[in-house]
């Protein structure tokens, strides 16, 4: 009997030290389950906070708890879930819990205690979207929510500067110009890019289809454009690719220059030429000097010219004129003529004698 008793006391006081451990098992067990139920739960109902990142930088997820109970990080549940419910980070009771954390951010995470705020290390285009923080409170009854937030990161790579090169150099006999321009590892997509020609007096902006490709990997972008413009060859030219990112944002390429053309001079002319030119020249002022000295000959009066002109008019005014044959005849102009004439016949031939 005395060996039943004992038995039974030990078995009365193991059970009564069993129970308490079970039940306290049975209660990390069940905050547990409810911390996962809770993190499942999609967040609504606030306002959103915008938060922008840099490709292969930090971004930063903000909670802005105003604890203005003072609790301290022991009296607390702390995580953080993306769009797909998926943890990036959990501290519980002032103990982080990596093992509930996705495979996809071990690693890449680190809490601000100061202004409860998670940061996203190595950030990729992937990690853009939506991001809930939850704080819960650890009480006896349980676990309890005093405070959600909702942030969405906004993730950009800067685009390289553009890059001007050309594809055929114009020739002497043509002022058209053929280029590409390009630039890569950006996102997100910019809205065009196009070709500015500017001169001493004006801007020409030429538009151009803008070819793109993404990265499987990185889903970053690159943007080309080929276009053949005219240049005017009588002025210098400077020439920009434009690569518009948004309405007022834009990223210029270095300027490529482009001098005026020089005159191109006549070509000489040949001598033979010259000398043709000259010889007209000669034979057309001979010709007209001749011509001018013949006429002069021609119309100058002689004696037998103004003898001829006197008889005719003498001939004409015998018809109208009657003379009176009592008045002395007088002697007339033709009566001159004739001796004028019979003195230079014989003047003529005293020399031809002589």
């Amino acid at each position: 009997m005395g060996l039943r008793n004992t038995l039974i006391v030990m078995a009365l006081l193991l059970s009564a030290y069993t129970r308490p451990q079970a039940k306290k098992t049975f209660m990390k067990k069940k905050e547990a389950s409810k911390l996962r139920t809770v993190s499942t739960i999609p967040f609504s109902g606030a306002a959103s906070l915008k938060s922008h990142a840099y490709f292969n930088e930090t971004g930063e997820l903000p909670c802005h708890f105003p604890n203005t109970q003072n609790l301290s990080l022991d009296e607390l549940v702390i995580f953080w879930q993306d769009q797909n419910k998926l943890v990036l980070y959990e501290l519980f009771k002032g103990q982080e819990k990596p093992n509930n954390v996705h495979p996809k951010y071990i690693g890449r995470t680190s809490f601000d205690q100061d202004s409860w705020t998670l940061r996203l290390h190595n950030v990729q285009i992937k990690d853009t979207g939506s991001y809930q923080c939850f704080i819960h409170h650890r009480r006896s009854q349980g676990l309890v929510s005093i405070h959600q937030m909702s942030s969405d990161l906004i993730v950009l790579a800067n685009f390289s500067q553009p890059e001007i090169r050309l594809i055929a150099n114009q020739t002497e006999k043509s002022n058209i110009i053929n280029l590409t321009c390009s630039s890569t590892q950006g996102y997100p997509e910019p809205q065009k890019m196009y070709v500015r020609l500017n001169t001493k007096n004006s801007t020409s902006n030429y538009d151009a289809v803008m070819k793109k490709s993404q990265n499987n990997i990185t889903e970053l972008y690159h943007v080309s454009i080929s276009m053949s413009f005219p240049i005017p060859p009588e002025t210098n030219v400077t020439i920009f690719c434009v690569l518009q990112l948004e309405p007022t944002k834009i990223i210029l390429s270095p300027p490529y220059n482009i001098d005026a053309k020089s005159p191109v001079p006549s070509p000489p002319v040949p001598d033979h030429i010259l000398w043709i030119a000259a010889l007209l020249v000669v034979f057309i002022v001979c010709g007209t000097v001749f011509v001018i000295l013949r006429k002069r000959k021609t119309k100058q009066p002689g004696p037998s010219n103004e003898c001829e002109i006197i008889k005719v008019e003498g001939k004409e005014s015998e018809q109208t004129e009657k003379r009176v044959e009592l008045q002395e005849p007088e002697r007339s102009d033709e009566v001159q003529c004739d001796v004028n004439t019979s003195k230079a016949t014989s003047d003529n031939k005293s020399a031809t004698d002589f």
